[in-house]
């Protein structure tokens, strides 16, 4: 590992003495090595779900969010990552939001921050309440864009990408990677910002369907996992199903992340609920909703995620909390209706506001 020459009024900001934290993230060396290590071989890498999170997130690791905060991202991975108990993760991804309830159980102490919250949903006030009390250190801050110029810098295999993104932002001033520099290729001032390549440990991707050897499919915007999928160091696929190679090999919607970048593929139905799996699912508004309005303090963020997570041992104990085949059924009819792909014009996306006097819970 080389030594990093850092932003150091961005240093001070964050009262980052020890710069050791950030190195991983920028260490091309350990990546390429990592990289060249990979068995690239095509053979069968499926496994459950237990035996992934086991065998490949490590305490410490840089775990990446992958897709975009609840739309086809593997969040019950990051609920097994919970249960097993790892610690002291970073956290890191554009957006990262579920990072706040990792948090919650010790398993995420680090951001590297772009952005938490639910929208319509509102701020996010388990990561506020946390960071309040010192337990979540934030490393960094970025713009989506900028990251994901991190993340392409890695897939490209170049030391980074000069940029005028964060220009006119103070982002730059809390950010220890990213450095305000002149264009090269001017004689005048012309200021840009070098955003260096960014290489997360791990990264799990939720996709429509994979083969046992790690050839992926999904639909929709790929937003930062096909980059991601090239720099991590280690990739976790999990998939709605697996299929037969002949299928993706022939499919004429083609393959998004192919099996040389993929270590393990895990089958995953309802893998990114309670999210959107676009095409599969509807997002469960109702359950992101009494989250982030119920949980305002240590007993009741306990409280809730004990029930929803720790207490779950599967996608499907998760599933039949949210009402089971009623949920399944109608979160499939609000996603088919959403993309415009179904004639039934009566979908109803209207529930109930959650608040404190509620007694009646419906999450479909």
């Amino acid at each position: 590992m080389g030594a990093y020459c850092y932003n150091q009024e961005a240093l001070q900001n964050l009262k980052i003495d020890d710069t050791s934290i950030l190195d991983r993230l920028i260490d091309f060396e350990s990546a390429r090595e990592a990289h060249l290590k990979r068995d690239r071989s095509k053979r069968d890498k499926r496994m459950s779900l237990k035996e992934a999170v086991a065998e490949f997130v490590e305490d410490g690791d840089i775990l990446c969010d992958g897709a975009f905060c609840y739309v086809r991202t593997s969040l019950q991975s990051f609920f097994e990552i919970m249960r097993q108990g790892k610690k002291n993760l970073q956290a890191v991804g554009s957006p990262v939001t579920n990072h706040s309830y990792m948090a919650s159980y010790g398993v995420c102490k680090y951001s590297h921050l772009s952005y938490i919250g639910a929208e319509m949903r509102g701020i996010d006030r388990i990561y506020n309440h946390h960071l309040k009390k010192k337990r979540i250190n934030i490393l960094s801050d970025w713009g989506h864009g900028s990251m994901a110029l991190g993340f392409k810098a890695a897939q490209l295999g170049v030391p980074g990408i000069f940029s005028k993104q964060l220009l006119g932002s103070d982002i730059i001033k809390y950010n220890p990677y990213v450095k305000l520099t002149k264009n090269p290729m001017k004689n005048e001032d012309d200021p840009v910002v070098f955003i260096p390549a960014l290489y997360p440990d791990i990264i799990f991707i939720h996709v429509h369907a994979a083969d046992k050897y790690g050839n992926s499919r999904f639909f929709g915007p790929s937003i930062n996992d096909i980059a991601v999928a090239a720099a991590s160091r280690k990739v976790v696929i999990t998939a709605e199903e697996i299929v037969p190679e002949m299928d993706i090999r022939y499919n004429n919607k083609g393959v998004s992340i192919p099996f040389f970048y993929v270590d393990a593929v895990v089958e995953l139905p309802y893998g990114a609920a309670p999210g959107q799996m676009p095409g599969h699912y509807y997002w469960s508004r109702q359950w992101w909703e009494k989250m982030l309005r119920s949980c305002r303090d240590d007993e009741s963020t306990k409280k809730f995620f004990d029930y929803w997570i720790m207490e779950s041992k599967d996608q499907f104990d998760f599933v039949e909390k949210l009402g089971g085949a009623k949920w399944i059924s109608e979160a499939r009819r609000q996603t088919r209706a959403a993309e415009y792909d179904n004639e039934d014009d009566g979908v109803d996306f209207s529930y109930d506001e959650w608040t404190e006097k509620t007694t009646e819970e419906r999450f479909y």
